[in-house]
């Protein structure tokens, strides 16, 4: 079988394995990148976080990717039959960038891999992980091309970066139960031929059908938009009979008195897809030869966006930590890389959580607002849960269920 010799395999060409490339690529290390699937495909994660464009521009992808004209990201709207809470990234805690981009993912991930070809990356799409043996640190991956040809590629350090592939944790048993409580969602995009002129049509929002219900509606510049329904898996399963997946949006719309008149009736750009108990976890990030990253180890829940941002999070970092290990540096995964990642998804989760009880809710529609307040949970919306600075970071296990009590105290 041929053998083919690189430092780093990177499986995956999604947000975590492109800044894993493009900062290694910069490096001058030798790496490849597998992707099982072909691009341009549909994927769910299409609202960014600001957090991202630090990870963007430390891979070399910044400029190329704001050449696109993808629409910018200001901050987020969420709804609540009458009452609106909305969030400017501009105003948050501490420092960090103050925009993003909402996007669509398979234009967004072509963009990226097209610029990483540019630069000399070897990405071969349609390429699929058959096999994997670890000799120490060492690996050799056998891979299948769409010629049907399998080959073998020898790594000094693999990086995990398939997402909802989740290659490593499936092959070598690492998957572990959620610890959120099951959701599922149903999603498409629409033809916004109704959008109205200015921020309202360009507004990021979520409407909250019911304290754990609620409706995405992500505006793009192609004049599209994303639009999603999100609940525990048993609510969304009896939005349709039959679970049929165009009659659950069309009846999740309806339930939408904000946007019911926007987007009832519209024609999709493809039929509406079925995410089931999506969340998803593993017992370990890392071991001897390789990293896990982004959806390869931990989903949370898309309420707050926080998916690509731990996805190039742990990418961009793996890729530092495998460079230095490579260059015969001493690197403490547990500590450097397992440790730091798990605190800022111990963080997001308890938004999630809280998100869910409805004690975040609370804090997001007392009136009047409290800007102290306001900004520190913008910081953490915004993706900078790593500022132990921030009391809503530092706090984050006690001080949004202690605040909503003294709220419901007061009424």
């Amino acid at each position: 079988m041929q053998i083919e010799n690189v430092d780093v395999l990177i499986i995956g060409a999604g947000p975590s394995g492109s800044v894993a490339a493009g900062y290694l690529q910069q490096q001058g290390l030798h790496i490849k990148v597998v992707e099982k699937q072909k691009f341009p495909r549909v994927v769910v994660g299409e609202s960014l976080i600001p957090r991202v464009m630090d990870h963007f521009e430390e891979a070399g992808l910044l400029d190329a990717l704001n050449s696109y004209g993808f629409e910018k990201k200001l901050g987020a709207r969420f709804i609540r039959g009458a009452e609106q809470c909305v969030f400017d990234f501009s105003e948050k805690f501490g420092e960090g960038w103050d925009w993003t981009w909402q996007i669509p993912r398979a234009d967004f991930d072509q963009a990226m891999a097209d610029e990483l070809i540019r630069k000399g990356v070897d990405i071969q799409f349609e390429t699929e992980v058959i096999d994997v043996e670890f000799m120490g640190t060492e690996s050799t991956t056998v891979v299948k091309n769409k010629e049907g040809q399998e080959y073998a590629i020898h790594a000094e350090f693999l990086i995990d970066c398939s997402g909802y592939g989740r290659v490593l944790p499936r092959k070598l048993g690492l998957e572990a139960p959620s610890k959120l409580d099951p959701h599922s969602a149903i999603f498409t995009h629409i033809q916004d031929i109704r959008r109205p002129e200015g921020i309202e049509g360009t507004q990021i929002s979520f409407d909250i059908i019911e304290t754990e219900v609620w409706l995405w509606v992500i505006p793009f510049s192609n004049g599209y938009t994303s639009v999603g329904i999100v609940g525990p898996t048993a609510y969304i399963e009896k939005l349709s009979a039959t679970l049929d997946n165009d009659e659950a949006i069309q009846n999740a719309i309806g339930l939408s008195d904000f946007y019911v008149n926007r987007f009832q009736g519209l024609p999709y750009a493809f039929d509406p897809i079925r995410l089931t108990n999506y969340s998803v976890s593993v017992s370990q990030f890392y071991g001897d030869g390789y990293a896990l990253t982004g959806n390869s180890t931990e989903f949370l829940d898309p309420v707050f966006s926080s998916g690509v941002c731990f996805a190039t999070e742990s990418g961009i970092l793996a890729a530092k930590l495998a460079k230095r290990q490579l260059a015969g540096e001493e690197v403490d995964w547990e500590k450097e890389y397992a440790d730091y990642m798990k605190y800022g998804i111990d963080v997001f989760s308890t938004y999630v959580k809280e998100w869910y009880t409805g004690n975040l809710q609370e804090l997001f529609y007392h009136r009047p607002e409290n800007p102290e307040v306001k900004e520190k949970i913008c910081a953490v919306l915004a993706g900078y849960v790593w500022n132990k600075e921030n009391t809503f970071v530092s706090k984050h296990r006690n001080i949004i269920k202690n605040m909503a009590y003294l709220i419901k105290q007061q009424d």
